[in-house]
């Protein structure tokens, strides 16, 4: 039943707030909500993200695959190359807006103080490490996830075109700098390694043209 405001007493309408705010005090004090939290291991965590890897690295593979299939080669590459120079700087232009609203500059030392896109630190790979390689930092990954699901495909030379999201998404985020491969399990090596370098004036010049043959700046 619904009541007019004037139907209701004044003992009724001070009892009616009374609630209320009781209610509400309790929803925004520690401990008074009857929602359960609920956490979970690192190890489940771990495993939850390793799935959700090889649920990307099986989607690229599947998308690459049809394209090569439908229309060739060459023609399915192509149309390879440009989804994942969009995917790369999308994932590029957010960084560096969450970089910006920071307060920070969009350099590479700022890179990972990105939150939205930031890659989990557990799941995605056995381990990771920071090596000097010829006086240059690099990031050196073991057991990367999507590499062993293309590998179980047999089809690393597909997979492989994923990679390139790295330096896509670096120059999206600063066209001076970009993040390439050194090593890459789909290439045959034991391990990837990736560094950060700064881009040429033709790199950029390709990067900007939409052009297929922007996948050889990763080098």
């Amino acid at each position: 039943m619904f009541f007019r405001r004037t139907e209701l007493s004044k003992s009724h309408m001070k009892l009616y707030i009374q609630a209320f705010r009781q209610t509400a005090g309790a929803a925004g004090r520690p401990g008074m909500t009857t929602e359960k939290k609920e956490t979970i291991s690192l190890e489940e965590a771990t495993k939850a993200v390793e799935a959700t890897a090889r649920r990307i690295a099986l989607l690229h593979l599947s998308y690459a695959r049809t394209l090569v299939a439908e229309l060739g080669e060459t023609e399915g590459t192509r149309l390879i190359a440009k989804a994942i120079r969009d995917y790369g700087i999308r994932i590029g232009e957010r960084t560096k807006r969450d970089v910006q609203e920071k307060g920070l500059e969009p350099l590479p030392e700022n890179f990972n103080a990105a939150e939205t896109y930031a890659i989990p630190r557990f799941g995605m790979s056995e381990w990771t490490e920071k090596v000097q390689v010829d006086n240059e930092t690099r990031t050196r990954v073991h057991g990367c996830v999507l590499a062993k699901v293309w590998h179980e495909y047999g089809d690393e030379k597909l997979g492989r075109l994923y990679c390139h999201v790295d330096p896509a998404k670096y120059m999206a985020y600063n066209a001076y700098y970009k993040q390439i491969h050194t090593r890459a399990v789909p290439d045959g090596d034991d391990y990837c390694e990736m560094a950060i370098r700064p881009t040429s004036e033709n790199e950029r010049r390709i990067f900007s043209s939409k052009s297929e043959d922007w996948f050889s700046i990763d080098k």
